[in-house]
């Protein structure tokens, strides 16, 4: 057996064979949803707010998450993909009111991908 084999979970087969069975909106939606609560971590917004405040992090997470929402929002249908503008632009607000120099309006995080966000 080989050191990857033995490092594997003794279930590691039936866990691919799982995920053949998700359809793709629910793996589009699932790593959305993480995106965007890490997101909200690092902009602030958990219980201990500052204390995992990370702006820099929180940038790179909007951007990833519009990145995914523009471009998946075709495939997965509006459905799926309000909820998801939703809380990414929510998360764009507060990552604008939570930066002590505001990014100019189209140059903040994901925007690129949004267009410019306004409250």
């Amino acid at each position: 057996m080989s050191d990857s084999a033995e490092n594997r979970p003794a279930n590691f087969d039936t866990m691919t064979r799982d995920i053949a069975d998700v359809p793709a909106v629910e793996v589009i939606t699932t790593v959305a949803v993480h995106l965007m609560s890490s997101a909200a971590v690092k902009c602030g917004l958990s219980e201990d707010g500052e204390a995992h405040k990370d702006l820099d992090e929180a940038r790179k997470l909007i951007h990833a998450l519009a990145g995914l929402v523009t471009a998946g929002a075709p495939e997965i249908g509006s459905y799926h993909a309000a909820p998801l503008r939703d809380g990414l632009k929510s998360l764009q607000l507060a990552f604008r009111e939570a930066s002590t120099v505001p990014d100019e309006p189209g140059q903040g995080p994901g925007e690129k991908f949004t267009g410019p966000v306004t409250g």
